[in-house]
């Protein structure tokens, strides 16, 4: 079994969990958790240091038939140091948490943003006006992932009325902390600050300009991360081109990620409730079981939006998000079938193929 420093890693996040599924690796191989990750490899920081490694057999074998396998920022894996210098990620841990998206494209499949997150912070600026939609479409990623959400609020500094504006802010993230900072002058960091720990990883989610890589400088107390100027019409441009993950020391782990220009749902129904949980419980005393909320007699959603209980823009995300979910589900579960008898095509092929250069392999009639 190798020696390798214990200390060093739990400040990455080491833990029971990730100490079992290493149990089957221990003999020849070495933790590491992936820095960053590409199509030729990844980046992983080992308990001696950085180190760059391409895929095993093994991890190629699974992404044939299961990308959302691939190595991702976050991930801890089982890395082999070959006799002949060659490195390699022999195996993905299995992830305590996840934070997906769908890739929004023709292929539904889903990408993998950050594993084995304990906080997923939504990084909304003040200064444009904030999207309340945006951030009730991250926070439902966040409640997906398995992780803890809290939405940070940057820019304060550029608005007259910061505290108003978090309330606004506030109301479309009902159950989650929502936290004003000013990145440059340190206003509001302190709060922040109290949720990390060493050993515990935070992933910073949110549009171009919002001010996460000035959030991770000035946290860190130190420039790791390249910091941008904003454009003339409000909007930021993109500073961080890749994800990566950092280690602020006394801190923990802190995944910095580009501005998302769009965020494909990957998201079932617990993950919709959580992020709209007055939605929910209005719908509670729906008259049907199965109200729709959309002219029903008796729909207590309906009721508490024309009373002005509820936002009506708020219904209207609920119901966009909720359609955007199940459209994306659907699609995943086409293309798992299409994958499926794409298998059968090819195996149906390679028995024909044998049968004619062998006929005694062909079963007999009964």
């Amino acid at each position: 079994m190798h020696d390798f420093n214990s200390a060093s890693l739990i400040d990455l996040g080491w833990d029971s969990h990730v100490a079992d599924a290493f149990i089957p690796y221990q003999t020849d191989h070495l933790p590491g958790r992936v820095t960053r990750a590409d199509r030729g490899g990844a980046d992983v920081l080992e308990a001696t240091g950085p180190v760059r490694a391409t895929l095993g057999r093994g991890v190629l074998a699974t992404l044939a038939h299961d990308a959302v396998a691939a190595p991702t920022v976050g991930d801890w894996t089982a890395v082999r140091h070959w006799p002949d210098g060659r490195t390699t990620i022999e195996a993905v841990l299995d992830r305590r948490t996840c934070v997906v998206r769908d890739s929004a494209d023709t292929t539904s499949a889903a990408q993998v943003l950050a594993a084995n997150v304990d906080i997923v912070l939504v990084v909304e600026y003040l200064d444009p006006e904030p999207s309340l939609g945006r951030v009730e479409r991250l926070l439902v990623l966040a409640w997906r992932s398995g992780a803890q959400p809290l939405v940070v609020l940057t820019k304060a500094d550029l608005v007259p009325d910061p505290d108003g504006m978090r309330t606004e802010v506030a109301a479309a993230a009902p159950g989650v902390d929502v936290v004003t900072v000013d990145g440059l002058s340190g206003t509001g960091l302190d709060a922040l600050r109290s949720r990390l720990a060493p050993g515990r990883t935070v992933v910073l989610l949110g549009p171009s300009g919002a001010g996460k890589s000035t959030l991770v400088n000035a946290l860190a107390g130190a420039p790791l991360m390249p910091t941008g100027v904003t454009r003339g019409d409000g909007k930021g441009r993109h500073t961080t081109t890749h994800r990566e993950l950092r280690v602020l020391p006394g801190l923990g782990v802190v995944l910095d990620t580009p501005g998302l220009r769009s965020v494909g749902l990957v998201a079932g129904d617990d993950a919709i409730s959580a992020a709209f949980p007055d939605v929910e419980r209005l719908a509670e005393h729906c008259r049907f079981r199965d109200c729709a909320h959309l002219s029903e007699p008796g729909c207590a959603v309906l009721a508490a939006v024309e009373d002005g209980e509820l936002d009506e823009r708020r219904l209207t995300s609920w119901r966009k998000l909720g359609r955007e979910a199940a459209f994306q589900a659907r699609r995943a579960d086409a293309r798992l079938r299409a994958e499926e008898l794409a298998v059968w095509k090819r195996r149906s092929m390679q028995m024909r193929q044998r049968y004619k250069l062998d006929p005694a392999l062909r079963p007999r009639p009964r």
